[in-house]
């Protein structure tokens, strides 16, 4: 069966496509990434956690179909895919909001997620069922709606003697802890806390190489006042986003300079594995791992072996993009895949939800 993965992470910076076929092995047909018009990434940052309104989320989540369903197809053609061979989609859409911990609601604890990036258009535009809107379900067991790449992160890389981590630097750094031959129900996974984010926030797009940050000092008493947010020492299920590390972060650290920036995100990675001492290797993926000075950093504070996902023929950037291809092959199965370890869910669930063309 051949899926396309489809998503735009926190960054937002743009779509990734993967194109998977499902066999024994699991194999890659493409892979490609279409950056988003600099209209649109504006427009998406400003109803991401912020003040708008409804006229605004509601254009957006229909442009945004249009625009996955263009990605998808611009992808297929670059690797020369028929896009007639693809018989599902998955598309995880653009998170404009997520608040894993519930709030106060007109006198109601609510927990609640938001993706947009409307399924019905991408799958009118393609002529393909598209299985999408893969957090609420977790979320309504109980769960936090993220981690979702956990049950992924171990199809991949479970090793029958190896202890190992999947780290994902997106805009928010996460990883998956995968003791050596562990079934699923021993898996573990978290946020970290920020990966990309704040650094591309300080040298806008990104930091290319880790170059401004190089240059710099680390602001080690700002640093540690950062460091004194609970968040980092908390156990998990816990989850991370723009709410916490967009405007109102850099508005409270207006001191934050590059280097300061990323060793918070080496660190805040370090402090989460050193919490596992059995780990051997770490495998990362995302944009993070392009940072040549964040990658030295890490390698300076982590004991465990760091290699790139590329080494296990996972492309760095492709990693989430094929997680959302795999979670749609499993909705579409009937089978659950979320892993309630890591996302505090009361049971395992199928995810997502499938709109036909």
């Amino acid at each position: 069966m051949r899926v396309a993965g489809l998503i735009s992470g926190t960054s937002v910076d743009g779509i990734d496509v993967a194109i998977v076929d499902f066999g024994q092995p699991l194999r890659v047909t493409g892979y490609g990434a279409v950056p988003y018009p600099d209209a649109v990434r504006r427009a998406v940052l400003a109803i991401s956690n912020a003040g708008t309104h409804t006229a605004q989320i509601s254009r957006m989540n229909f442009l945004l179909g249009e625009l996955f369903s263009e990605a998808l197809k611009t992808v297929c053609k670059q690797n020369r895919i028929a896009l007639n061979s693809i018989e599902l989609i998955g598309s995880h859409g653009q998170t404009i909001f997520h608040e894993g911990e519930p709030a106060d609601v007109c006198g109601r604890r609510i927990a609640s997620t938001l993706q947009i990036g409307e399924p019905a258009v991408i799958a009118q535009r393609t002529g393909i069922p598209v299985i999408a809107d893969f957090r609420t379900a977790d979320m309504a067991a109980g769960g936090k709606g993220a981690p979702l790449v956990p049950f992924v992160d171990w199809r991949l890389f479970c090793h029958g003697t190896i202890a190992r981590v999947a780290l994902n630097i997106g805009g928010i750094a996460n990883i998956t802890v995968i003791p050596a031959a562990a079934p699923l129900e021993q898996v573990v996974a978290f946020d970290t806390g920020p990966g990309n984010m704040v650094i591309d926030a300080l040298v806008p797009p990104f930091d290319r190489d880790g170059a401004a940050a190089s240059r710099g000092r680390v602001n080690e008493t700002l640093l540690r006042a950062i460091l004194a947010d609970p968040y980092y020492r908390a156990p998990p299920p816990k989850t991370a986003g723009r709410e916490q590390y967009g405007p109102d972060f850099h508005a409270r650290w207006k001191d934050l300079d590059p280097t300061t920036a990323t060793e918070l995100t080496a660190r805040t990675i370090a402090m989460a594995i050193e919490g596992y001492p059995a780990t051997r290797e770490v495998i990362v993926s995302g944009g993070g791992a392009h940072n040549a000075y964040l990658m030295k950093r890490l390698r300076s504070l982590i004991a465990a072996e760091i290699k790139p996902s590329s080494d296990y023929c996972i492309d760095t950037d492709a990693k989430e993009a094929i997680a959302f291809a795999v979670l749609a092959h499993e909705s579409f199965h009937g089978r659950p895949s979320n892993v309630p370890s890591a996302t505090g869910a009361k049971k395992p669930v199928v995810l997502g939800k499938r709109v036909e063309p």
